[in-house]
């Protein structure tokens, strides 16, 4: 038998200047509360296109979010075996 489960990520984008934010929250079962965060910065030079700082704000927040949640889950591992564990992305 299988079983499916639905984890969700929210993700803000907020903006000021030049420069955009995006802050990335896991949402599980378990509620762990994992967060992400990035920020992309416009150079004087480029083209103002709110899309682009976005994209690149919010891929950087899901990248850190991404490394915690790698992080969490080699604390699991390591707590349920009792040895270190090594995952890599």
């Amino acid at each position: 038998m299988s079983a499916t489960e639905r984890w969700s990520v929210d993700i803000d984008i907020t903006e000021d200047e030049d420069r955009t934010h995006a802050a990335a929250r896991l949402r599980t079962r378990d509620a762990t509360g994992l967060r992400g965060s990035g920020t992309a910065k416009r150079a004087p030079e480029d083209a103002n296109v709110p899309e682009v700082g976005a994209e690149l704000a919010a891929a950087r927040a899901l990248f850190d979010l991404a490394k915690h949640l790698l992080k969490a889950a080699s604390i699991d591992v390591e707590q349920l075996t009792g040895r270190p564990a090594h995952l890599h992305s």
